[in-house]
C-alpha cells in the first residue's frame, strides 16, 4: 500500500511538466497563481524539482479532466508490471 502511493507520487512529480502542457495554461500564469518568480518555475519544469507544497498547489489550478486522463493513463503505464488478479479471483477473495 504505502508503495502504491510513493509510486503514485514519484509518477506525478515525473509527469508534472507534461501536466502543465495539457492543462493548457501557460507557464507564466501558473507561475504567478503558486506564487513563484517566473524563471524559477520553468527551471522546475525542466528539471522537475517540484516540493510537495508546488505540486499541491499546481494541482488545484491545473486539475481538469484532461489532466486527469494523461495522469491516469502514466499511472497505468507505472502500474503495467505489477502483479495482478483475474475477476474470478477477485470475487472469491471478496467472498471469503
Amino acid at each position: 500500500m504505502v508503495h502504491d502511493i510513493v509510486s503514485n507520487y514519484r509518477t506525478l512529480v515525473q509527469s508534472m511538466g507534461e501536466l502543465i502542457q495539457v492543462s493548457g495554461y501557460r507557464s507564466d500564469f501558473l507561475a504567478k497563481k503558486i506564487g513563484m518568480k517566473p524563471a524559477n518555475f520553468s527551471q522546475k519544469k525542466q528539471r522537475g524539482n517540484w516540493s510537495v507544497d508546488e505540486v499541491e498547489k499546481l494541482m488545484q489550478v491545473i486539475e481538469n479532466e484532461e489532466t486527469e486522463n494523461y495522469l491516469m493513463l502514466q499511472l497505468m503505464r507505472a502500474a503495467k508490471n505489477d502483479e495482478t488478479v483475474t475477476y474470478a479471483e477477485f470475487v472469491k477473495e471478496m467472498e471469503g
